[in-house]
């Protein structure tokens, strides 16, 4: 009898678990990117959620991408530039709170929010980055403990050391969610070629977003 309550007690678990999952499905023209948003991190979530139920992404250009460190999108002025535009400093007029998160670290495939220089460190309204990474070295881990004062952990190290990521953004940053589909198309991404200012010369741009789940 108490095995047939405690499983019925995981399976209610269970459910409430995946009902909280949060997925938004990000089409792009070179291919789709599926993310999981945490539910840890409100504020975030709530927000892109909103803005992909808008259609405010639809559109909108990758305007920097770096092989080995992160693809970003999000600048609503992207949508109508033209091909010689400066990108990057477009956004809507709110900030986000930060909800920095030890246990949300820069692995590859990390989702997170851009931000300006504000003490804050509170994010962008609209400007996002996916980590596409590389492995790190010691260098790396002193630039993350020279921009935050932040120790990376071992048990993060490992990860980053086995996979790649970018460590130098540790709590610096917002992640608020993860990729768990379309790998190869950020790495596509990743290997386009740019200009000085790490933007692409061939438009990547969002076809659309939506809410998958």
């Amino acid at each position: 009898m108490k095995q047939l309550i405690l499983s019925f007690i995981l399976f209610f678990i269970c459910i409430q678990i995946h009902a909280q999952t949060h997925q938004v499905r990000i089409e792009t023209n070179m291919g789709k990117i599926d993310v999981m948003l945490y539910d840890s991190t409100p504020l975030h979530r709530d927000n892109f959620m909103k803005l992909v139920q808008e259609h405010f992404y639809d559109s909108l250009l990758f305007h920097r991408v770096i092989k080995g460190f992160v693809i970003q999108a999000g600048d609503p002025t992207s949508k109508y530039a033209p091909d010689t535009a400066l990108l990057g400093d477009g956004d809507l007029p709110y900030t986000i709170p930060a909800e920095l998160n030890p246990n949300y670290y820069h692995k590859k495939y990390a989702f997170a929010q851009a931000r300006d220089n504000n003490p804050q460190k509170a994010s962008s309204a609209c400007q996002f980055y996916i980590v596409q990474g590389s492995i790190p070295n010691d260098s790396t881990y002193a630039k993350a403990k020279m921009r935050s004062g932040y120790d990376v952990p071992l048990e993060h190290k490992i990860e980053y050391e086995k996979w790649g990521g970018t460590p130098q953004l540790d709590m610096s940053y917002t992640v608020y969610g993860e990729v768990i589909k379309g790998f190869a198309v950020i790495d596509k991404i990743a290997s386009v070629a740019t200009d000085k200012n790490d933007r692409p010369k061939q438009a990547v741009r969002i076809i659309k977003c939506s809410i998958i789940k």
